[in-house]
């Protein structure tokens, strides 16, 4: 169980800094720090989610006031890792008037004839904000290197342009919070077939799901040079084991909350008289 200080799963989950990375060393149904199973963890979640909430609040009145900071979250991994059941079970509890979610799908003609970070950056949060990344920037040395979509020299230079960004953001007042959900290849083809065997579901699923399979020692790959050389003091990455569902939104209710705890936001002092407005309310 986490300590009351909120440090043990970021110390849990965070890869250090410039080490290499060997994700098939990383159990994907291991669940650090959990309260116990998928009960304890379900009733964990709640009360999380009233904090949280309570927190983005705070955050955001603090912005009224000219605090500046915001919370970035990263949300990478392969298909079906649950990026979107992380959006929906925990972004889903906080206030949408505070959130920014952006769903990063291939380019466009227009982003192709910019750089890879100009479509980007019109999506970061604004002072007060948490937003989410579904899929990101990461994206240009993860699919761009497995598909060659560009030479590889300029897909190698995008490793420090991502590092000079990150560092950039959290200069400006943004938390930046990397999850990489880590999800085995046999959960990814069960989560597929039971697209499959769900009609309401079949909107998910697109066969070209099955031909990436293929490159999926490819993409364990890219991933791995992606979470080695962009890992960060400013911009960690944490590793969030992804077969479970429960832990992996208890998980990430969990960073979300240690983040926002650490930066304790305060609502802004009002800077009027509350005695005297009281009075002048009754008599109106």
């Amino acid at each position: 169980m986490a300590k009351k200080n909120g440090k043990d799963l970021r110390e849990s989950l965070r890869l250090p800094p410039g080490e290499p990375v060997d994700l098939a060393a990383y159990d994907t149904r291991a669940t650090p720090r959990a309260p116990g199973g998928k009960k304890a963890a379900l009733r964990d979640t709640a009360p999380m989610g009233k904090r949280l909430a309570e927190l983005q609040v705070r955050l955001w009145a603090a912005s009224t006031a000219g605090d500046r900071r915001r919370v970035l979250v990263v949300l990478q991994g392969m298909d079906t890792s649950g990026k979107g059941g992380t959006v929906k079970h925990v972004i889903g509890r906080l206030n949408p008037a505070g959130c920014r979610i952006q769903a990063f799908k291939a380019p466009t003609e227009e982003e192709r004839r910019h750089d890879f970070l100009w479509r980007v950056r019109p999506a970061l949060p604004r002072p007060g904000e948490i937003g989410i990344f579904d899929r990101s920037h990461y994206e240009d040395v993860l699919i761009a290197r497995v598909r060659h979509l560009a030479r590889p020299a300029e897909i190698g230079s995008r490793y420090g342009l991502v590092n000079d960004f990150e560092r950039s953001l959290a200069e400006d007042g943004v938390t930046v919070i990397k999850c990489f959900l880590h999800i085995s290849r046999e959960e990814q083809k069960r989560r597929l077939l039971r697209r499959l065997d769900r009609p309401d579901k079949h909107w998910k699923f697109d066969p070209v799901d099955i031909d990436e399979r293929a490159l999926w020692p490819a993409y364990q790959e890219a991933y791995q040079l992606a979470l080695e050389r962009c890992a960060a003091p400013y911009a960690p990455w944490y590793l969030v084991p992804a077969d479970r569902k429960w832990y992996r939104n208890w998980a990430i209710s969990r960073l979300l909350l240690e983040h926002l705890e650490e930066l304790d936001p305060q609502y802004p002092k009002g800077d009027f008289d509350v005695a005297e407005c009281r009075e002048l309310l009754k008599e109106a």
